[in-house]
């Protein structure tokens, strides 16, 4: 796809309705960080419970994305299906987890999605993909997304005691129980050894962040020289997700790796935007002309996000009607 977003465009995200938003999303016209505003919207629509019939419409409209070129939108399009809590998008996402046709990156997210909804309906899918996919990062999607759904309808879901997220997000997989005091050390070791259940990994990564002193972020950052990519993608979207300038320098220099996975490298450019200290403007520009679409576009919306983070702005994305 054209990565041709940093043009001014005329289009206007505030104050749509939602076939007008479906309009902005789907065209490959409209400036990037606008098809990302409106979004957002939608997933605000999809998640309202006393609505359903305009949050079916918005689950539909977001799925006509997937027959777009740019795996960013799509990726980011799945990953807000599975946030919205809403089991009408489950479907949509099995269809496009199983479909060979789209990227890796997209089939991966659409996994994770359907891990985060809890669908014990996906089961059967998530076990095709883990057997059949190609790809190792979607096969390790599936695993954890099994995982988190076992965990879900588990007796232990109701009775681990779990820290208070600072974070709205349904994650991966949950933050280790409050009831095992484990230190800095103990969640580093567990967080690094490859001979671990991934889900219990995963666990260990989401305490670190909730912990999220310097000595956790130090910590999380040694997940950086993992050799899955999926691995390394989620502690760069930890990193977003915190805020911690502290993990800059690891972020730029994950950032750097041209021989990186293209699905790390764009989290972490994502995370510095989302980090938004003065330091990486000149990172993320440089990256605006990367050879490899997904971080080109994901330096155009990290720079969107800064401006954003930087501004007098409350909504990333204005309500739509």
């Amino acid at each position: 796809m054209s990565t041709d977003f940093e043009r001014h465009y005329t289009k206007v995200v505030d104050d749509n309705n939602l076939e007008e938003l479906r309009d902005i999303l789907v065209s490959k016209d409209s400036k990037l960080s606008n098809r990302f505003r409106a979004l957002f919207n939608f997933k605000t629509v999809a998640e309202n419970k006393e609505d359903f019939e305009n949050a079916k419409k918005a689950i539909e409209y977001m799925y006509l994305t997937f027959g777009d070129d740019s795996e960013l939108l799509k990726h980011e399009v799945a990953y807000v299906m599975g946030q919205t809590e809403n089991l009408y998008a489950a479907p949509f996402l099995r269809k496009v987890m199983l479909d060979a046709a789209q990227q890796p990156m997209v089939r991966h997210e659409a996994a994770e999605a359907l891990g985060a909804l809890g669908d014990k309906d996906s089961v059967d899918d998530l076990k095709k993909c883990l057997e059949n996919d190609p790809h190792p990062a979607v096969i390790q999607t599936a695993e954890l997304a099994l995982a988190r759904i076992q965990w879900e309808h588990s007796p232990e879901a109701e009775n681990e005691k779990l820290q208070q997220s600072l974070y709205a997000s349904t994650d991966p997989a949950p933050s280790l129980s409050l009831e095992k005091d484990f230190t800095i050390a103990q969640l580093k070791t567990l967080l690094n050894d490859q001979k671990q259940p991934l889900f219990d990994r995963y666990r260990a990564m989401f305490r670190l962040r909730d912990i999220g002193t310097p000595e956790a972020v130090s910590a999380l950052a040694s997940g950086f020289d993992d050799p899955s990519a999926l691995f390394k993608h989620e502690i760069a979207y930890v990193f977003g997700q915190m805020g911690a300038p502290s993990a800059v320098p690891r972020l730029v220099e994950v950032l750097a790796r041209m021989d990186e996975a293209p699905m790390v490298r764009h989290e972490a450019a994502e995370a510095l935007g989302a980090i938004a200290t003065p330091d990486v403007v000149p990172v993320l520009k440089h990256y605006l002309n990367d050879p490899v679409d997904v971080v080109r576009e994901s330096a155009i919306v990290a720079l969107d996000m800064y401006e954003y983070e930087n501004s007098n702005e409350f909504e990333y994305a204005p309500e739509a009607k």
